[in-house]
């Protein structure tokens, strides 16, 4: 029998958290290099927002 994550890959919370924490680690990177800067650190804060989200949804289960 197929499971969730097999009819819709899309919708894999660990293919998910993955794609998050890339972006997260390239913005830190980003952020290195230019200094502060309000909109990365938004930009920063947001994605660790939605990984803790992903993490409460999964039951940790990242």
């Amino acid at each position: 029998m197929e499971t969730e994550s097999e009819r819709n890959p899309e919708q894999d919370p660990a293919r998910a958290t993955a794609h998050i924490a890339s972006a997260h680690q390239i913005l830190k990177d980003l952020q290195e290099k230019m200094g502060e800067h309000p909109e990365l650190g938004a930009a920063i804060t947001k994605l660790e927002m939605a990984l803790n989200i992903l993490a409460v949804q999964t039951g940790g289960m990242l």
